[in-house]
């Protein structure tokens, strides 16, 4: 891999004449584009996504550890840019557009902290590769979709900024009333106010906290949910059953779009366009970089200014992880009926099951419920890079 691993030097910023002179819709995190007509739409579109890639030069992980993230970190950027997708969808809109060289808001500059190489960011590279190796992933060792999934996950209980309700639906499913649960945890499933006498401790994520450090108007409604859900769409090539379920998925309003590639090279995919999938490429070496005195972030390297890549939707490893965020209760009111109105579309098998409860043959514990997952299933479900495929079900026909 490191000998396909560009430089940023390297990279050419030319023309848009690279996108496709097409007639098909382009979606793109669902949004709709006309590719004759809305080619600089398409770019600014693309162009103001984060868009994290391999590092050089940074604090060495743990004191001791790399400086480097070059040939082993493609999955962790990854899972970097699906999170900084919604965090941008959190705190700045899913409207918000990057121009170079402007100043930026305080929450955008928020928001690139979190993510700096440093120890202290909330999701920079050291924290997320050192939550790995507490969950038995060795510094430099490929993760899967399901593992930082799960990293992530642990990592947002930290930012009490954003407060993410990060939810990982496993097994091929998604349950409503896990959701509602997690995102409003001061009621009850029936709705109804939910009052701790211990303390006000209520539980986020896997871990208590303070009730009190809920934001007034959060706990009035709904915590932002960002909800992952990893999958296997066949064994060693993607199953063409589900080729037409995953492009809707970058239809849906909520998308965040989908992590995944091909064996030990991971792509952060935002879209498609006739039987091409858009993704932004982490393989490229960049330097680290600092904030300025006056606190602002050197933002040019983390935004794509050259047209996105793209390549043919049957080439995409089956592993993958697809993500959503919902603001409100109503948007994912909203994700559950335009998901149940497509799964009742003859264009293909739906990917993953949306139940309103646990079956009764589920044990109902918190371990079940996703508030508190056992790491250890990490390993078992590994999907992307590792060799062994009989722990895992396989969707088919």
């Amino acid at each position: 891999m490191d000998a396909a691993t560009l430089t940023y030097d390297t990279l050419g910023f030319g023309e848009f004449d690279d996108f496709p002179e097409t007639s098909e819709p382009v979606w793109i995190l669902g949004k709709e584009f006309n590719a004759l007509t809305e080619k600089e739409d398409i770019l600014s579109h693309v162009t103001s996504r984060l868009w994290f890639t391999y590092r050089k030069n940074f604090p060495p992980i743990g004191g001791t550890g790399p400086t480097s993230d070059t040939g082993w970190g493609c999955m962790l950027r990854c899972g970097q840019m699906i999170l900084g997708e919604a965090l941008v969808r959190r705190h700045l809109g899913r409207d918000w557009r990057w121009v170079r060289s402007q100043s930026q808001r305080e929450d955008y500059i928020g928001i690139l902290n979190a993510f700096l190489d440093k120890k202290d960011g909330y999701y920079s590279l050291h924290q997320i590769a050192q939550m790995g190796v507490g969950e038995g992933k060795s510094i430099g060792q490929w993760y899967g979709p399901n593992t930082v999934a799960q990293v992530l996950k642990k990592l947002a209980v930290f930012d009490s900024w954003s407060r993410l309700a990060v939810h990982v639906a496993m097994d091929n499913t998604v349950v409503i009333e896990e959701i509602k649960r997690l995102c409003m945890p001061w009621l009850d499933y029936g709705g109804a106010a939910c009052v701790d006498l211990q303390g006000g401790m209520s539980e986020r994520n896997g871990c208590l906290e303070g009730a009190c450090a809920l934001a007034e108007e959060e706990t009035a409604l709904w915590n932002p949910l960002l909800l992952l859900i990893p999958l296997r769409l066949g064994l060693s090539d993607i199953n063409e059953a589900y080729i037409e379920t995953l492009k809707q998925c970058f239809q849906l309003p909520q998308s965040l779009g989908v992590i995944g590639g091909k064996p030990n090279s991971a792509h952060y995919f935002i879209g498609y366009v006739g039987e091409e999938l858009i993704y932004l490429d982490p393989h490229t070496t960049q330097p680290a970089v600092e904030p300025c005195e006056d606190s602002q972030v050197p933002d040019d390297t983390y935004h794509c200014q050259h047209p996105p890549c793209r390549m043919h939707i049957c080439e995409i490893d089956p592993s993958i992880a697809v993500g959503f965020f919902c603001r409100t209760e109503d948007d994912f009111d909203d994700w559950c009926m335009r998901f149940r109105k497509l799964s009742h579309t003859r264009a293909g098998l739906p990917m993953f099951e949306l139940i309103d409860c646990q079956p009764s043959h589920f044990a109902c514990s918190v371990d079940v419920l996703n508030l508190n997952p056992d790491f250890s299933d990490s390993d078992r479900l590994e999907r992307f890079f590792d060799s062994e495929d009989e722990e895992f079900e396989i969707l088919s026909l």
